[in-house]
């Protein structure tokens, strides 16, 4: 399925890259090389000054979705999971943001480890989420503080296209970016979903395993 990410949908984090908090969903569509699963490795480019994890809640559509009505759009959910939206941030100053090279580079968004249903989690707009570097707490936020619900981008997004079972909605992630680099070992949980872990390596010891 397709993979529907949100920008800017934690105000703290907005204003912590120094943007003013979006009126309506900033959505960009993750392509699939930029998809790797739990326990595997996310690479550094050898040529980049910053490049941050991403903690988010993902939610799984269950059931073909056309102009759902915000009121009936959680009916339309499966389950959800975890994902680590890495971006690097050189590239951010451009006009079209978030452009590919922020966001969908090969081995970038690590999603897993698993699918829980719906059923097993109340209220998705109360879990903690959380990310360990190396053993050490960097970041944690709650989704109480999306700026847009699941209803409401579910609501959004089937106005003007029709999701499918299997697509899936990044809901963004809070503040408490830092930098990571090769060797680290990243840990991003969502409360009651799940713990996903992956490890950095350079661009020189990933091309070296593909030759």
């Amino acid at each position: 399925g397709t993979l529907f990410a949100l920008g800017l949908n934690y105000a703290d984090h907005a204003s912590e890259l120094a943007f003013t908090p979006p009126t309506e969903p900033l959505v960009f569509i993750k392509a699939p090389n930029t998809f790797i699963g739990h326990r595997q490795e996310s690479v550094r480019p050898d040529n980049v000054e910053y490049m941050h994890y991403e903690a988010e809640l993902v939610v799984v559509i269950g059931k073909t979705a056309r102009k759902v009505a915000e009121a009936d759009a959680m009916a339309y959910v499966a389950g959800y999971t975890v994902c680590n939206d890495y971006a690097i941030r050189d590239y951010l100053e451009n006009y079209y943001r978030p452009n590919l090279r922020v966001k969908s580079r090969d081995t970038l968004t690590p999603i897993g480890p698993w699918i829980v249903s719906k059923e097993t989690i109340p209220d998705p707009h109360n879990l903690a989420l959380r990310t360990w570097v190396n053993g050490e707490l960097r970041q944690q936020g709650t989704t109480a503080d999306l700026i847009f619900s699941i209803p409401f981008l579910i609501a959004y997004l089937s106005e003007f296209m029709t999701l499918q079972p299997g697509d899936m909605i990044a809901t963004g992630t809070p503040k408490g970016l830092s930098d990571v680099v090769p060797g680290d070992e990243v840990i991003v949980e969502v409360e009651g979903v799940g713990r996903l872990v992956n490890h950095i390596i350079s661009q020189q010891a990933y091309e070296e395993k593909l030759s």
